[in-house]
């Protein structure tokens, strides 16, 4: 499948050439690259494509066709969302800066308060990404694996989904995030099921747990951000090699 966009750069029209089941790499002689995403594709990875339509007359009560077309409207805009966060992950963008985008998208499409991305470094975790909180907290928050219900996310590599976090004895207050007022949480890891390498906080004000939908949601975007992990880190392993 071809696909025809102009160059941003010079105006050319870029040659295409597919990735993997729902990515195409644009290049243009000029040296410019880009991604774009084949919608038919994104079947393989959100399934609930299929679902992504109107049921009109079918419905007989009012309030149920609207929770239909309702429905209906987020699968679109997940699909938009997947189209978007997939580009960026494969972009030129630094790490930092995708990864604040993911949050804002994430908190965005999920309708929630807060945003966090945690990285593993040096053998502990810490806040690389937020929507929700300052901006100046970057880098400055920090858990231990184990620690808190984040660090026992990372540890287990498993998902936890909590309509009163605050209450859960594995909670880590932190004062200066202000969290009290936030009630639900979906702490889900970044890994490959053998090594972690982050986690995901979604939190609201609301109590309430979020429905599988939404964590299938997540799943995915956590596997874009690990994506965007190795494929920088092997960008950075042959410019070392390279050097040396």
């Amino acid at each position: 499948m071809q696909i025809a966009a102009r160059c941003r750069k010079c105006g050319r029209v870029m040659n295409s050439q597919r990735i993997d089941n729902y990515r195409v790499k644009m290049t243009c002689p000029c040296g410019f690259s880009d991604y774009r995403t084949v919608t038919e594709k994104v079947k393989t990875v959100n399934p609930f494509y299929n679902k992504s339509h109107f049921a009109p007359y079918v419905e007989s009560e009012k309030g149920k066709m609207v929770l239909t077309m309702q429905r209906a409207d987020r699968e679109h805009l997940e699909i938009i969302s997947l189209e978007e966060i997939s580009m960026l992950v494969s972009s030129d963008f630094e790490l930092s800066e995708v990864l604040q985008s993911v949050a804002a998208k994430l908190a965005g499409q999920l309708s929630a308060n807060v945003c966090n991305i945690y990285l593993l470094e040096d053998d502990e975790l810490v806040l690389k990404a937020t929507h929700g909180f300052e901006h100046e907290k970057i880098g400055k928050i920090r858990l231990k694996i184990g620690e808190g219900i984040t660090g026992t996310v990372a540890r287990e590599m498993q998902p936890l989904n909590l309509s009163k976090a605050s209450k859960d004895p594995r909670y880590k207050v932190f004062p200066e995030l202000n969290e009290e007022k936030y009630n639900s949480m979906l702490s889900f890891p970044i890994t490959d099921k053998k090594n972690v390498y982050g986690v995901i906080n979604l939190q609201t004000t609301s109590m309430r747990s979020f429905p599988e939908d939404e964590i299938y949601f997540v799943s995915i975007i956590a596997n874009l951000i690990l994506s965007a992990i190795k494929l920088r880190q092997k960008v950075a392993s042959s410019k070392n090699a390279g050097i040396t």
